[in-house]
């Protein structure tokens, strides 16, 4: 772990928001055991409003080298203190749907030990059981909102995206969980460069 030279406003801070901060709910399923866990936008919506009001901000920077996902967590404090700390970890998947989920799953991780939150039950206590990679599980599809928002990203990206998009996953309702919030990511990025693509193009 690493911090600045004194961390005694942070530490205060974030001992006063610890104190407000709830477990979060466990909404999501885990496609491979079909246990419940919290997914990354829970545990954001969980601690992201305690730690601001104490004046805290959390930036994730994830990196990925050598087959390997990385994700640095930074805890800032308004009075400039900081404290941060990477999870660097293995990535099953080489695309870049693989290395989305994985970036997903070591933020999840990271933000809910650094707001202290537990997750019960989740997917990593029930990877640790016996037998449990031997477990078969019929897919998790994404359900209608969250493919409504996959169409409404994918829309603002080129149509070469579209295309390739389509390619890959003629039906966008097939989509699975554990794969969406890469994709999402993955498309949200493309479109950010298209959109700016186009700007300068304009002003041209």
């Amino acid at each position: 772990m690493k911090m600045s030279e004194s961390i005694d406003a942070l530490a205060k801070a974030l001992a006063a928001a610890q104190a407000e901060i709830e477990n979060a709910t466990k909404g999501s399923i885990n496609p491979h055991f079909r246990n419940k866990y919290a997914d990354l936008a829970e545990i954001l919506n969980t601690a992201r409003p305690v730690l601001s009001k104490h004046g805290i901000s959390v930036v994730q920077m994830p990196g990925f080298e050598d087959g390997k996902v990385s994700v640095e967590t930074v805890l800032m404090h308004e009075s400039g203190q900081w404290i941060s700390n990477t999870l660097l970890g293995p990535c099953a998947k080489l695309d870049p749907q693989g290395v989305g989920s994985a970036i997903t799953y070591y933020r999840r991780y990271s933000l809910a030990a650094f707001a202290g939150i537990a997750q019960e039950d989740d997917d990593a206590n029930e990877a640790s059981q016996p037998g449990a990679n031997n477990r078969q599980s019929a897919p998790q599809y994404i359900n209608k909102v969250q493919q409504n928002r996959l169409e409404a990203v994918l829309n603002t990206c080129s149509p070469a995206v579209q295309k390739k998009f389509e390619s890959d996953y003629p039906d966008a309702s097939k989509v699975t969980i554990d794969v969406f919030e890469g994709i999402v990511n993955s498309l949200e990025a493309a479109a950010k460069k298209y959109q700016e693509r186009k700007n300068q193009d304009y002003a041209a």
